[in-house]
């Protein structure tokens, strides 16, 4: 005789935007039974279909499983939704918070759940939200490891896992050093194309261009491990890209903005690095070298 398979257990998601839909959809899917708890109800319609149970207040979504995964607005929006909440209601729970906020606000959130005897897991989702539950999905997370891997064939199923360390800020770290990346991106995009546009040049001219250089960056600066490196070891060879050039280069997109009258704020914060590596005495090194005026400390 062979042992029987445990059922999946219960999981609740409070927070029904687009990522937790995306995620109370991919654990119906995998069989769990999902409770669900949204300030607009109507946003839970297709998932109750889908064989979700919409609870009617939070006090009794969190007592309908022992995990609660929250997709919210920021960690605000959790304490505004659970802090009225049965403090026995929470007692025992895991929590595992997938909203954006602070790495402090993180360890916060985790000390207050522990004063109520539930644990805390900080997670943060790096796909948009039709991507959740697919191939190249994946998400970061801390807190105690125990509990993380209590639970991760649950958080499995939102994307690959990739766990960080105990510390309730870590994953939360990871996620906003991204989104720098990905929002600072995303913002260049946009003005460049402004700029161009301002000039009469369509912008079914310039995107696709625009996105090739995008895609060509690792291949300019590697797979980012002899960045790190040289980072760290504060190397900064200048032989090609000294930061005197470079500065030069975006001291001209300044001015371009202006003269095109499109919104010179940001070229005009990178140019500041530039001006400081240059005046901190880096204008011959690798233009590396504004992390040096960047870095803390």
């Amino acid at each position: 005789m062979t042992a029987a398979t445990p059922a999946p257990e219960p999981v609740t998601v409070i927070g029904l935007g687009p990522m937790g839909r995306a995620i109370a959809a991919a654990l119906l899917r995998a069989g769990h039974p999902v409770t669900v708890w949204n300030r607009t109800a109507r946003r839970a319609d297709d998932l109750v279909a889908a064989g979700a149970t919409l609870a009617p207040t939070p006090d009794a979504a969190v007592r309908a499983a022992g995990v609660v995964l929250l997709s919210l607005t920021d960690y605000g929006a959790m304490h505004d939704i659970l802090g009225p909440v049965d403090a026995g209601a929470l007692a025992g729970k895991v929590l595992v918070n997938l909203s954006s906020d602070t790495p402090e606000e993180s360890r916060a959130a985790a000390a207050w759940a522990g004063g109520l005897g539930a644990g805390f897991l900080t997670g943060g989702i790096m796909v948009p939200a039709p991507a959740v539950g697919h191939d190249g999905a994946y998400a970061f997370y801390s807190g105690p490891e125990e509990l993380f891997r209590a639970h991760e064939p649950v958080l499995r199923l939102i994307g690959r896992t990739d766990y960080l360390g105990a510390d309730p800020g870590l994953a939360q770290l990871l996620y906003q050093a991204h989104l720098d990346v990905f929002l600072t991106s995303l913002a260049s995009l946009l003005h460049a194309t402004a700029l161009v546009t301002a000039a009469g040049v369509p912008a079914a001219g310039f995107l696709p261009g625009a996105m090739r250089t995008l895609t060509e960056i690792p291949a300019m600066v590697g797979d980012g491990l002899d960045l790190a490196a040289q980072l760290e070891a504060g190397e900064h060879p200048g032989e090609l890209s000294t930061a005197r050039m470079m500065g030069a280069t975006a001291d001209h997109i300044v001015r371009t903005s202006t003269a095109s009258g499109v919104d010179a704020a940001l070229p005009a914060a990178v140019r500041s690095y530039y001006d400081r590596a240059i005046a901190a005495g880096h204008g011959a090194r690798n233009w590396t070298a504004l992390y040096e005026v960047i870095k803390a400390g």
